[in-house]
């Protein structure tokens, strides 16, 4: 019997576009999740155009796949993993994702330079290469589509609504920063560089949040981020006038570590 009728069995059936020339991504999600919750599943493909517009309309859907559990028809892959009790990403909610996976990216090949250099993963080496990293895989973030950042970096930045240009060149700043810093080369131009756009940012980061209280999203992933604006904005500026500091007192000898 189909499962579609038959409820209350450990069975699903999916209705997927597998097509010569295209094979739906979720379609292959929805199958593989459905496996590993435990249930057998009856494999509908969808082999045209015209069979795609016949399933669509008999069941009142926009989109395929679909499944159906016990009887009744769950939905789409992000339907399915409602169900099953499993986190949804929805169109414009806020998610510290991208952060933290440049910030752990960034450690651990810290940690690799400096086992590489040092033979010790805990060294000031790594704590150096971890900020200057992290500065440039957030720079690279930026430089994927400027005038998206420079847009939303408009909404709060203090220099940058003065000076439109500099939301332009912001991430290029960042990146040589955080380039120069890595390589331990020419200070005279990477400090300054690190300080100037650490202080103008971190001032700006915690006039917009913490005295004008605006919710914002945060421009330093990129201008399609949806990480709000705060602490981890306000942290990276941070990080960039510390490292600045930092290097700068190296460079003059203040600091001989």
């Amino acid at each position: 019997m189909n499962a579609i009728n038959h409820p209350g069995s450990k069975k699903a059936v999916v209705y997927r576009m597998v097509m010569p020339g295209h094979v739906c991504p979720y379609g292959l999600k929805t199958v593989d999740l459905l496996k590993r919750e435990g249930y057998e599943t009856e494999d509908h493909h969808l082999k045209t155009r015209a069979e795609t517009d016949a399933f669509k309309a008999k069941h009142d859907v926009r989109t395929t796949p679909q499944t159906f559990i016990g009887g009744k028809r769950i939905g789409g892959y992000d339907d399915l993993r409602e169900h099953f009790g499993k986190s949804i990403q929805k169109d414009g909610e806020t998610s510290y994702q991208p952060v933290i996976a440049i910030f752990a990216v960034a450690a651990l090949l810290a940690f690799a330079f400096s086992w590489y250099a040092e033979g010790a993963l805990f060294t000031i080496l790594a704590l150096e290469w971890f900020v200057s990293l992290s500065m440039s895989f957030l720079a690279v973030q930026k430089l994927q589509d400027v005038h998206s950042f420079s847009t939303m970096f408009l909404n709060y930045d203090l220099l940058a609504r003065r000076w439109v240009p500099y939301g332009f060149v912001y991430p290029f700043g960042e990146a040589l920063a955080g380039i120069l810093m890595t390589a331990k080369a020419l200070p005279i131009v990477s400090v300054p560089v690190a300080l100037f756009i650490g202080t103008i940012g971190a001032v700006s980061v915690f006039k917009a949040v913490y005295i004008d209280k605006r919710e914002l999203k945060c421009a330093c992933v990129g201008g399609s981020s949806n990480v709000p604006l705060g602490f981890v904005s306000l942290t990276e500026n941070l990080f960039m006038i510390g490292m600045g500091l930092w290097m700068g007192a190296k460079a003059f000898g203040w600091i001989t570590i």
